[in-house]
């Protein structure tokens, strides 16, 4: 449960925001990293057997406009169970925080 907690990045994104869940995806072609918010009643469709729910999401880099397509799993009560990108990866909170340091480090001297 601690990796399911760390890959929603554990309320850390959604304080005072019961009703988002997080999840950051990784750019295979880029290696950006994004962080993705569904909205838990919004987002979420019912699966066609009833047993559970899912969201399918375009997701965009904003530093190069890449472009991945994400589904992600619920059961009946909404947790999360899976999820598939196609183009990248879903990493952890860990990852997304890793990314936005580096992007505020200056580059080597004279670039």
């Amino acid at each position: 449960m601690d990796f399911l907690k760390r890959l929603f990045g554990g309320g850390k994104a959604g304080d005072g925001d019961a009703e988002g869940i997080y999840f950051y995806v990784r750019s295979n072609a880029t290696g950006e990293v994004i962080r993705v918010r569904l909205h838990r009643y919004n987002d979420l469709s019912q699966t066609e057997d009833q047993q559970g729910y899912y969201a399918r999401k375009v997701i965009v880099g904003q530093k190069s406009f890449d472009r991945m397509e994400a589904e992600f799993f619920f059961d009946k009560n909404r947790r999360f169970v899976s999820g598939e990108v196609s183009g990248g990866a879903l990493v952890d909170a860990e990852d997304y925080d890793a990314y936005l340091a580096a992007q505020d480090q200056p580059g080597p001297a004279g670039s």
